[in-house]
């Protein structure tokens, strides 16, 4: 296995494609923040401003400046960005929105809880690259938000009607057990020992259901399954995403047995959601198999794969699992075939089942720079890893 040659593809998609796309092609300078709705050549087809993807691309230019080079043009980048939301994000309490026009007027309320778990990303890790105890701030006060927001994360703006059918979603302790990591160094550890160890417990032990073996998307407040719409939802590209994050939690608390378990888990979901007929994983399921309410429920999208090959391959270097390694390299042919676009940067979101380009945009609402800048940095430091691991394993032989 060549995992040199693997850990160069992706540093050199990351660093000479991606990344140079959304810096050239995104940055609004007229108003500051930036633009995701582009098409398939970075041109710019709507100015709307979704607040949570405006978080994710300061997370991902403060992140690459933290961990990659201290490269002035990320962290500017970065900054102006992070200064629209500071200024125009939020109702001034730290409510964050979820859409903004180009200048910076609310659109729609902070009823989404999404918009806050990115800003405490994103001002945390810029935080960290500036040393800016504002930013720090900010991203302390909106973690308390969010926590404070646990039991009803739409708050005054859920529109069920409570005590008929009770949900809670697994999206938020997924959310948050990776955000608690990304800012640890600005929490107070008895927080973040709770929060990291309450996500835990609902991820591996609320949401995996032992009586079917899957992991589902929606359970009941009192911890039942749902035979509803919700209930019986399934998303794939959540499950591996998540067992990801739980992999990072174990080697942080040095858990092997969590380790084991998210791997154990991972395989188990990406065999359920496998297209057989066409290739890769479905967006949508039902774990009963009745036909989803989500209408786009077979399609193809980039960041459920790109989710996927990420979760393998930590799979395969913390564990030495060989179906780890099998399930990378049919994601890696299945993702690099379909989603790259081999004429111009950035890659495509949206295939059919049949995996074919069903819309050709680069961004939109709900895809910006995140996903796959953050999926190709995270397979080339893994790959690196291996290679590391496999010259030691040499040398002592």
């Amino acid at each position: 296995m060549n995992y040199s040659e693997l850990a160069n593809q992706y540093k050199k998609e990351l660093l000479h494609n991606t990344v140079p796309f959304w810096l050239e092609k995104s940055q609004d300078i007229q108003y500051g923040g930036y633009f995701t709705c582009l098409t398939r050549d970075g041109s710019v087809y709507d100015t709307d401003k979704f607040v949570w993807l405006q978080a994710r691309q300061v997370w991902l230019f403060s992140y690459l400046y933290n961990k990659v080079e201290k490269k002035a043009e990320w962290l500017d980048c970065a900054i102006q960005g992070a200064e629209f939301l500071r200024k125009y994000g939020h109702d001034g309490s730290f409510n964050w929105y979820f859409s903004l026009t180009r200048e910076g007027k609310p659109l729609m309320a902070p009823y989404n809880i999404f918009s806050y778990t990115f800003s405490a990303m994103a001002f945390g890790q810029l935080g960290m690259a500036t040393g800016n105890p504002e930013y720090t701030r900010i991203a302390k006060e909106t973690y308390n938000r969010i926590l404070s927001r646990i039991d009803n994360p739409k708050d005054k703006w859920n529109k069920a009607i409570p005590g008929t059918r009770d949900l809670k979603n697994f999206a938020l302790p997924m959310i948050l057990s990776n955000l608690s990591l990304e800012i640890e160094p600005l929490l107070d550890k008895d927080i973040l020992d709770q929060t990291i160890e309450s996500c835990a417990h609902e991820v591996m032990d609320v949401f995996w259901r032992p009586e079917i073996g899957l992991i589902v998307e929606n359970v009941g407040t009192d911890g039942k399954l749902s035979d509803s719409f919700d209930g019986r939802l399934l998303n794939p590209g959540h499950a591996l995403e998540a067992m990801w994050f739980i992999m990072d939690l174990g080697v942080r608390l040095d858990r092997r047995d969590l380790i084991d378990k998210a791997v154990e888990k991972a395989l188990v979901m990406a065999r359920y959601g496998w297209d057989k007929q066409y290739g890769g994983i479905f967006y949508y399921m039902d774990r009963m198999g009745y036909p989803p309410q989500q209408l786009e429920w077979d399609q193809k999208l980039w960041w459920v794969h790109m989710e996927g090959i990420i979760c393998m391959l930590k799979g395969y270097q913390l564990t030495g699992n060989k179906d780890c390694w099998a399930w990378f390299e049919r994601l890696h042919e299945y993702t690099w075939k379909h989603f790259k676009d081999p004429e111009y940067p950035e890659w495509y979101g949206y295939l059919n089942r049949r995996g074919e380009v069903l819309l050709p945009l680069k961004g939109g609402k709900w895809k910006g720079c995140f996903h796959v800048p953050r999926g190709l940095y995270q397979c080339w430091q893994t790959l690196e890893k291996c290679e590391q691991e496999q010259t030691e394993t040499m040398n002592l032989i």
